[in-house]
């Protein structure tokens, strides 16, 4: 097994929200390797994105730690900070609102690769601006060169974001939301192109997603974790996760995935919860955060005790009481 390229142990990122502390993020711990894909998925507020954000950079832990190839953020030296800098980039969800709208194409793709010595002359940046369009599939290039963002679909206004991070040749993409902010017709073949970007580069992938089903299609090939309130609460491969969800939480989001074949619609068991209603991060309620709503709800032992991501015997890792048992 490689050294993983970030990893993080312990990880807690509090906010304070009208004079209370909150846990957005809550000793979550994970690893990423070279190469591979995974998918984060939950609820909106469960602490997906500000994950990726501490992974990029953008918000410091509260506690735990964040390794890139192994080293704490917090003692990297000057020219360790800047390679991780370069090798940690992120896709923003929103292409309208993460390109300059006063600046063409080529402004937002040069400057990185002018700013960081990776291109010398007008020539070689422009052909390399054109190579980075034409591996996202924005083509042929030379018509959008000198668009500005806005005369753009959505469709080509992420892809140009995706071009963007490639530029400084990155090791690790956190994709927060990538494609939710496109149509859906173009959402596979936006996710056709990372897949193809993850090949091609060798590239580790974290995709941050609302939608259980497009992680399925995405990470098929790697891993799916799945967040509740700041929690892991289940993370393993993704054919596994989705043939044998171990969490209550996990098997109702799979039993809410509308299905292609109206046969099997008709027959698939929907997993029932005990509340629709989401807590609030102002007022967790004790123990297991989801024993509220959970469908295999035990009593004093999920409404105390907070269960630990505990390794099963397959594998998967779940936080969970009663799944634990029952191995």
């Amino acid at each position: 097994m490689t050294k993983p390229i970030i990893t993080l142990e312990n990880v807690t990122r509090t906010f304070m929200v009208k004079r209370q502390q909150i846990k957005a993020v809550d000793d979550v711990s994970l690893e990423m390797h070279e190469g591979e894909i995974m998918c984060l998925v939950g609820e909106s507020g469960c602490g997906k994105t500000t994950t990726g954000k501490m992974i990029v950079g953008l918000l410091p832990p509260s506690s735990g730690q964040i390794a890139y190839l192994g080293r704490n953020l917090k003692q990297l030296n000057k020219d360790e900070h800047k390679k991780y800098r370069l090798g940690v980039q992120l896709i923003h969800q929103d292409p309208y609102a993460s390109l300059n709208p006063s600046q063409m194409i080529y402004q937002i793709l040069s400057t990185p690769l002018l700013r960081h010595g990776l291109t010398k002359g007008e020539t070689h940046t422009r052909q390399r601006v054109r190579d980075l369009m034409e591996l996202v599939d924005l083509t042929p290039p030379d018509d959008l060169l000198d668009k500005y963002p806005h005369q753009l679909s959505g469709g080509q206004r992420q892809r140009v974001s995706i071009a963007r991070a490639l530029t400084v040749n990155p090791s690790f993409i956190v994709a927060d939301e990538a494609v939710s902010m496109v149509d859906v017709s173009i959402r596979i073949s936006l996710l056709s192109t990372l897949s193809r970007l993850k090949e091609k580069m060798g590239l580790a992938v974290l995709f941050i997603t609302h939608d259980l089903a497009l992680a399925k299609y995405f990470a098929w090939e790697g891993r799916i974790g799945v967040m509740y309130l700041g929690r892991i609460v289940e993370l393993a491969p993704a054919r596994q996760l989705v043939e044998a969800p171990q969490h209550p939480y996990t098997q109702v989001l799979l039993s809410s995935i509308p299905e292609a074949d109206p046969d099997v619609t008709r027959t698939k068991q929907r997993v029932e919860l005990r509340s629709m209603d989401v807590p609030s991060l102002l007022r967790l309620p004790t123990g297991c955060a989801f024993h509220p709503r959970c469908p295999r709800f035990e009593g004093e032992t999920c409404q105390t005790r907070v269960p630990q991501l505990t390794t099963l015997r397959n594998g998967t890792q779940v936080a969970c009481h009663p799944a634990v048992r029952d191995q």
